[in-house]
């Protein structure tokens, strides 16, 4: 492993030692709803996907709604009841819509995951076995049998005799 990669993963380590070692970290990993998402990571990354993605949507909304309510006090004084049925069918029409784009977005976030949990699988196959690969070539250079024989093929036959 080359020298840039060794300090990324000290520093990667690091990092996330430092995240394991919060106070506020371990109580929430040590709660019901930690342990459960410990256990089961696509409902994590889903989760998180979530937050994430309706995070503006829901900005968006409260926005809106104490922006309508300020005009409805202000409407008041000018006209008292035409104003406020007027706000509580925007605030109410305004809440179905952010009930709308919450549910695409949950959809959303769960294919987002699916996605992310996939390629996180495939890549830490080949991670796995490009290093593996490289440990069995680093060992024939250290028996100096590499510059004599051809790179090293995935023999799958032989596993298969011995699981049999």
């Amino acid at each position: 492993m080359s020298k840039e990669m060794q300090e990324l993963q000290k520093q990667w380590h690091s990092m996330v030692q430092s995240i394991h070692s919060n106070s506020d970290v371990v109580a929430f990993m040590n709660s019901r709803v930690g342990q459960y998402l410990g256990d089961h990571p696509f409902v994590a990354l889903s989760v998180l996907m979530f937050i994430a993605v309706s995070a503006i949507p829901v900005a968006f909304f409260l926005i809106f709604v104490v922006t309508t309510a300020i005009m409805a006090c202000i409407g008041v004084i000018v006209v008292e009841g035409i104003v406020r049925m007027h706000a509580r069918v925007v605030i109410a029409t305004g809440g179905i819509a952010l009930l709308c784009v919450l549910c695409g977005l949950g959809a959303l976030s769960l294919g987002v995951s699916g996605v992310l949990s996939v390629c996180y699988v495939v890549l830490s196959t080949l991670v796995n076995y490009w290093y593996a690969s490289g440990g069995q070539i680093r060992k024939e250079e250290i028996n100096g049998s590499s510059a004599q024989k051809s790179p090293p093929v995935l023999d799958l036959s032989a596993n298969n005799g011995k699981n049999e």
